[in-house]
């Protein structure tokens, strides 16, 4: 295939399991030609507004903003306004394909996404979406019905789109997350000042923490952290939780807990751990495939049609990983991964069938899509 060079706008963000797939995304865009011509447009204050510049991207942010589940006097005046950050949205996505002229728009889900690819579509420009989850997002859906191809990292994906625009992708990931040796381990144990000889259990609840991780992390510390003789944790509780997990850690001397609110090489971070905690981002769920690891798995339920379980459950019906239910987390969550760390075998077994799950090709797939459009 022929890459001549594009002017392509990638759309979405939100949470990491949006932004680095799209980053991944246009990093093979640009390999294929690097005369192409990318433009992120993501959602005012959202996380995508800093991470994206710092890949090296443009993006312009719309004033976009989702509707608040929660029934409460403050969300009821934030979904108040939401019609007219939409309507505004609309007009400013109009504008900035009209000036930025693209050859194909991508979207990868958030709340950006929405007006960005309605407009492009409305504007006869070719569009592809990618859907990360097991279970399709309403905003996904109705794009569905406008786009040209749809780019889906699970099977089954036809109860929610267009047959015949399905391509079976996965989803993209960073590009150093990899099957990882005896020498990336050692290096992921020095970097973090790790001991070799003990276990490691690495708890992470994505790039904005997750409270009940945290929760069942102090429930365990506070009854004397049991089962976890010869066992460090590496623990990423997330930016807004940090200031709440210092005030519990100060004066408790406990060197088998590092514990850190954003993990920038989590390369390093995977190589070293023996087992995982994480919750069921799709972008989490394909890394975790990609790296060959075992993980317990603990789904969010405070996301739309409960999508996280879907995720996590592809993989436990293959015997791929373990779940427990986010209600039953601060009792069964700690003894769940314990015994997993302490039965070696079990993990093999695992990591044995989890690691033909891994699609390490998804962005260059998503490449060779948008291509087909123009």
């Amino acid at each position: 295939m022929t890459y001549k060079p594009l002017r392509v706008i990638i759309s979405g963000g939100g949470t990491g399991g949006h932004i680095f797939p799209a980053i991944s995304i246009a990093g093979k865009l640009r390999e294929a030609n690097p005369d192409t011509q990318i433009l992120f447009v993501g959602a005012e204050g959202r996380m995508e507004m800093e991470k994206v510049p710092a890949a090296g991207y443009e993006i312009v942010g719309l004033p976009m903003a989702g509707l608040q589940r929660k029934i409460d006097w403050e969300n009821l005046k934030h979904n108040a306004r939401v019609p007219a950050k939409v309507a505004a949205s609309l007009r400013k996505a109009g504008r900035i394909i009209d000036e930025f002229k693209p050859d194909v728009a991508v979207g990868v889900g958030g709340y950006a996404s929405a007006p960005l690819l309605w407009q492009a579509t409305r504007k006869k420009i070719p569009a592809l979406i990618q859907e990360q989850n097991g279970f399709a997002g309403l905003t996904n859906k109705i794009l569905g019905r406008r786009v040209q191809c749809i780019c889906v990292a699970y099977d089954g994906m036809e109860k929610f789109f267009p047959a015949d625009k399905i391509v079976f992708s996965g989803n993209p990931i960073r590009p150093e997350i990899h099957a990882y040796t005896g020498a990336d381990r050692a290096e992921g144990l020095a970097f973090y000042g790790l001991d070799p000889a003990k276990r490691h259990l690495f708890i992470v609840g994505g790039s904005l923490g997750a409270d009940t991780l945290n929760r069942a992390m102090r429930a365990w510390i506070e009854a004397g952290c049991p089962g976890g003789e010869d066992v460090e944790v590496l623990w990423q509780c997330g930016r807004y939780y940090k200031k709440g997990i210092d005030e519990f850690m100060a004066g408790r001397e406990l060197p088998h807990i590092h514990y850190t609110d954003f993990i920038g090489r989590m390369d390093l971070a995977y190589a070293c751990a023996d087992v995982l905690i994480s919750r069921a981002g799709a972008s989490s769920v394909s890394e975790i495939c990609a790296a060959h690891k075992a993980a317990v798995f603990v789904p969010s339920p405070n996301v739309a049609e409960d999508h996280q379980t879907h995720n996590a459950m592809a993989l436990v019906r293959k015997d791929a990983g373990l779940i427990v239910r986010d209600a039953e987390a601060a009792e069964k969550l700690m003894p769940t991964a314990l015994e997993l760390l302490g039965n070696p075998e079990r993990i093999r077994q695992i990591e044995a069938n989890v690691a033909p799950l891994a699609r390490l090709d998804a962005a260059q797939t998503i490449v060779d899509e948008v291509y087909k459009l123009v």
